[in-house]
């Protein structure tokens, strides 16, 4: 269970500053715990911290950061189902989910404590002609400085690993800003790297209000920007965010396409697009949203996945045979609620679903909607998703990308021409081919292009972006 309260931390100590952050258990609705709520002041001495020991964190060696980063896996694997547990309180996450979620948290920070000592560079051959003869080359990487990182409500504790589990192998400072809603898996990180040898003042993870929160966009100081969220709210920090690198993980409305050749295995598909549509109520950027199915296959995967969808056990996420559990405050459930109603509106038909409780909202299937709704057009960002026929795989691919996100896409199709076409022209940042585009492990590029945003996660490659490349030429006497 949760502790009654929690701390911030401000330059690597806890803050009981206060109790003002009321964090509820999304599922009853009632109170579960309260945090320390941080104000200008807090923020402005955690950068503050940041930049002080920027120099300190440099120089901390990349050993240290790897046993820092494994202290880390290992006190999650001690704490493992009490972080599931809190997870599922303050997320209304399916323990199920959760505990899937404390596996990747763990193996982020596995994946960190490699990467942290593997970040090198390059000897390079100058001699390109008479003018550089004589002279040679090398580049390292070197950390880029204080980063601020702002983290979702959706995944608190994976989405949260992703910022910080690099910032430390790549030797930067850093101040969080942990989604209000649910800030106890950050705070939880920040208990365990409390106890680590990281120079102090390295971190502060500090939960405040949206109107409180400008300094960890607009100060020059932070070097770095990384926030995962909204694509709204990320692309007006973008354009507020100075001279700083920006790194953005926003939406998405992913397609599914099933083409003619599955027949075999509908079962087996049925399966993971279930789970790819409505696991975690459909709360992740990657969720399928849309899914395009060959016409002679049609008829038989509604059907399939009109059965599934229904016997999904819907209820209070603490309980193990839970697949659907609350959506993260009534307001959004209600949103999707009337977008559903809108599509039904235009033509849509229900096929199962649509019904809501506060903030649980059926898991629901759509067919027939119409190409400018919301269900079809915006992030859903719930357990909801839309069926489309498609007879001419080209065709499908163009609908795929008739989106203004494009983060990551799946095919089943077992032509190897057809993978390596969608590869090609599918506008996404990944494409997952015979499995579901909810998909993802924690050391492979992640990210989108269009609305769904600028820059990859993935530990190495968020390295990548917290690191500025420094160049060394010599010449010879």
């Amino acid at each position: 269970m949760l502790k009654d309260a929690y701390p911030y931390y401000l330059a690597s100590e806890p803050v009981h500053a206060n109790a003002d952050l009321k964090v509820t258990d999304k599922y009853s609705g009632e109170v579960a715990t309260r945090v320390a709520l941080a104000d200008a002041k807090a923020i402005d001495a955690g950068i503050a911290a940041a930049v002080a020991t920027q120099e300190e964190m440099q120089a901390f060696p990349p050993y240290k950061r790897q046993a820092v980063l494994n202290h880390c896996v290992k006190r999650f694997q001690e704490r493992f189902e009490e972080i599931a547990m809190a997870l599922c309180i303050e997320a209304g996450k399916p323990i199920k989910d959760a505990r899937g979620e404390v596996s990747r948290l763990i193996d982020t920070f596995r994946v960190g404590a490699e990467e942290a000592v593997r970040i090198g560079g390059e000897v390079m051959n100058l001699e390109i002609a008479e003018r550089a003869k004589g002279y040679r080359g090398m580049w390292k990487r070197v950390p880029i400085g204080p980063c601020s990182l702002i983290s979702p409500f959706n995944f608190p504790l994976n989405l949260a690993a992703h910022k910080i589990a690099p910032a430390i192998a790549a030797g930067c400072t850093w101040v969080m800003k942990p989604a209000s809603r649910t800030p106890i898996g950050a705070l939880i990180i920040g208990e365990v790297l409390a106890e680590t040898d990281l120079p102090k003042g390295a971190f502060s993870i500090l939960p405040c209000s949206r109107d409180g929160a400008d300094l960890f966009t607009e100060d020059d100081r932070l070097k770095l920007l990384s926030f995962t969220g909204s694509p709204g709210v990320g692309w007006d920090l973008k354009a507020r965010a100075g001279r700083k690198k920006v790194v953005l993980e926003l939406g998405g409305n992913a397609a599914c396409i099933i083409d003619a050749d599955q027949g075999y295995q509908l079962d087996k598909v049925v399966e993971r697009v279930v789970f790819g549509a409505f696991y975690q109520s459909g709360q992740s950027c990657i969720s399928v949203q849309r899914i395009l199915i060959h016409d002679s296959l049609y008829d038989t995967v509604r059907d399939k996945l009109t059965t599934a969808v229904k016997a999904l056990p819907m209820g209070d996420p603490k309980d193990d045979k839970t697949f659907i559990g609350p959506m993260i405050a009534e307001s959004e459930a209600k949103r999707l609620e009337e977008w559903i109603g809108k599509a039904r509106d235009k033509g849509a038909k229900l096929l199962c679903g649509g019904k809501r409780e506060g903030a649980m909202l059926e898991a629901t299937l759509l067919e027939n909607v119409p190409l400018d709704s919301e269900i079809n057009c915006e992030e859903a960002f719930g357990p909801v998703a839309a069926l489309y026929r498609f007879s001419d795989f080209e065709a499908a691919l163009k609908q795929t990308n008739n989106s203004a996100f494009g983060l990551q896409a799946g095919i089943f199709s077992n032509d190897i021409r057809k993978a390596m076409r969608a590869w090609d022209v599918l506008d996404v940042g990944g494409v997952v081919i015979n499995d579901v585009p909810s998909w993802r492990v924690d050391n492979m590029p992640y990210g989108g292009v269009k609305d769904s945003g600028l820059g990859r996660e993935g530990v190495r490659y968020a390295i990548e972006d917290m690191t500025e490349i420094r160049l060394l030429v010599i010449r010879d006497a």
